[in-house]
């Protein structure tokens, strides 16, 4: 473990912390930053190759007996919470930062699998809304999902305030990115048999309570605004809506995704839960 105490801001390694603010160029250098303490903890504790972090002295002494176990070779750049905030650019919560390399994603065929029966697995499309990312990751992580297909017109989950709301679940999530999202949900019909399904709020043909989730399936959830383009509506089984009162026309998309997820998980008899007992999860 290398540490470096900050006196200046011209060091070339502070460049990651100093573009927070330009999500394209990290992800363009494969990189992604997390911070807060339960992240930065859960990202030490994977497998992602970690490149460096940005602690106050404080934050050092809390994590040196694991970076010291599994991060020997980290370099750990040291500063004051007012030096760190001016680096950063704005205030910070908490006094600890990292940046790691954006693990390989899973293709297809790994997610299969890797997957337990009955798989469960989640596709998103056109969902731009980072935090609501972030939080559909961590409901996935929470409810036993399999996988996360990211289509082509959606997000990264590796942003930062994506891995930030996620409270760093998406480290041990597979992440799969596909290129057309309607053939990738057409392969996991014809090829791997699972039912594909679309949560939409402006459909009568099916409720959430409704739908046998006992098999094999993918559910597809789209952006806070547009919802789920017509292509992919084309590409799924069938559309579900979860009842609402009138006046309310949905509720948004991290909020809709938990609420379906819990019911997957009710109908499948929580076998999840029951099987990690205490949720992992759970906390801020």
């Amino acid at each position: 473990m290398r540490i470096v105490t900050v006196t200046a801001l011209d060091d070339k390694g502070l460049r990651p912390y100093q573009t927070l603010r330009r999500p394209l160029e990290h992800q363009q250098d494969g990189i992604f930053v997390a911070e807060g303490e339960k992240v930065v903890r859960r990202l030490l504790d994977s497998d992602i190759a970690v490149r460096s972090l940005l602690l106050t002295p404080e934050w050092l002494e809390v994590y040196r007996p694991l970076l010291e176990a599994k991060h020997p070779d980290v370099v750990v750049y040291v500063a004051t919470k007012q030096l760190l905030e001016s680096i950063v650019g704005f205030h910070l919560h908490q006094g600890t930062m990292a940046v790691a390399t954006i693990p390989r994603p899973s293709t297809l065929q790994e997610a299969v699998a890797r997957s337990g029966r009955p798989r469960l697995f989640v596709a998103v499309d056109g969902l731009t809304n980072a935090e609501n990312l972030g939080v559909l990751v961590r409901n996935c992580a929470a409810f036993g999902v399999d996988a996360l297909i990211v289509g082509e017109s959606s997000s990264s989950p590796y942003l930062r305030r994506a891995v930030r709301n996620s409270m760093g679940t998406v480290f041990n999530l597979p992440i799969v990115h596909v290129n057309s999202l309607a053939e990738t949900l057409q392969n996991l019909r014809d090829v791997h048999g699972l039912r594909v399904l679309a949560a939409h709020p402006h459909t009568d043909q099916e409720t959430l309570s409704s739908v046998g989730w006992e098999a094999d399936c993918c559910i597809v959830f789209g952006s806070e605004g547009e919802g789920i383009a017509p292509r992919i509506l084309e590409a799924c089984d069938a559309v579900f809506a979860i009842p609402m009162k009138k006046g309310v026309d949905s509720l948004n998309v991290a909020s809709a995704s938990a609420v379906v997820l819990y019911e997957v998980s009710r109908q499948r008899g929580n076998r999840v839960r029951n099987a990690r007992g205490s949720n992992p999860t759970s906390g801020h």
